[in-house]
């Protein structure tokens, strides 16, 4: 079945609308990043760069290190970005532009996240990093798709009994990092946690500035909740929708956060930028030299 012009919405270079890319612009393992200036902190190191492109927040740089081609993207903040990378960045490698249709044989990405986050647990430390191994949704995103398959519906309902989450708010939803890239990751400084997707930075992490929240004990409620044996560990505003939208795309996604912030102890990082440029490192290197 061909897409219309108004599903599949390409600019007059044949690019993918919001990206602005074309699909040879884009290798197979790409690295997301929320802040358009750190798409050049990652490229740096890279020894050769094709292509730097840009529109809106959506910066991508494509090049080489030791070997492998890498593509770097800026998401901006939110799974509501998130939603139109991921989509973009699919139908790049598996929707033919030309006669607009699905290709029989699909294409598989491997999609890593590099971002910052606050953690809830006063034993995690600052400038640490951390994996996401799960991730729940707070923002609604997946409740828009065909997702009940890749939601961990016993672990969303416990929440919701657990928290009294409040019946105006969207039903979180739980999805779980690619076990195989996350082993590719894997060290002795990785620690593994439950990351929860928030769907602002203020009120919905459980800042106060001039504005009450509806729920003043919602940061006790995430860091006193277990479930068998696991623990909610740090906050953030993209992961859940990553680890969907790559599952139900057939994509391998893992998230990496650099701890800048303990809302449990009040701690932040005396230098983000050091501890964000060592996960930046840590990750180029891991994804080249196995």
């Amino acid at each position: 079945m061909q897409l219309g012009p108004s599903e599949l919405i390409l600019n007059p270079d044949n690019s993918i609308y919001h990206l602005n890319l074309l699909p040879e612009d884009i290798a197979n393992t790409i690295i997301t990043v929320g802040d358009p200036d750190r798409v050049a902190d990652v490229s740096k190191y890279f020894d050769t760069i094709e292509l730097r492109k840009g529109k809106r927040e959506f910066i991508t740089h494509t090049g080489v290190l030791n070997g492998k081609r890498i593509t770097v993207i800026s998401t901006g903040i939110g799974t509501d970005n998130i939603d139109i990378v991921l989509n973009e960045l699919d139908a790049l490698v598996n929707i033919d532009f030309n006669t607009r249709t699905i290709k029989s044989n699909k294409t598989r990405l491997d999609l890593i996240r590099i971002g910052t986050s606050g953690a809830i647990q006063p034993n995690i430390p600052i400038d640490s990093f951390l994996m996401s191994e799960y991730a729940m949704g707070f923002d609604n995103l997946l409740h828009f798709y065909d997702s009940g398959h890749v939601q961990y519906t016993n672990i969303q309902e416990a929440f919701v009994k657990h928290a009294d989450w409040y019946i105006h708010k969207s039903t979180p939803y739980v999805v779980k990092f690619d076990e195989d890239l996350g082993e590719q990751l894997n060290s002795n400084r990785i620690r593994f946690g439950f990351t929860v997707t928030n769907t602002g930075f203020y009120g919905p992490q459980g800042r106060k500035l001039r504005l009450g929240t509806q729920d003043t004990d919602l940061n006790s409620k995430l860091a006193s909740f277990t479930y068998q044996n696991m623990q909610i560990t740090n906050l953030e505003m993209e992961t859940s929708g990553i680890y969907g939208l790559a599952k139900l795309h057939g994509h391998r996604a893992v998230s990496l956060n650099c701890i800048l912030a303990n809302r449990s102890t009040g701690e932040f990082s005396k230098n983000p930028s050091k501890a964000v440029d060592e996960l930046i490192q840590y990750t180029l290197q891991k994804l080249t030299t196995q």
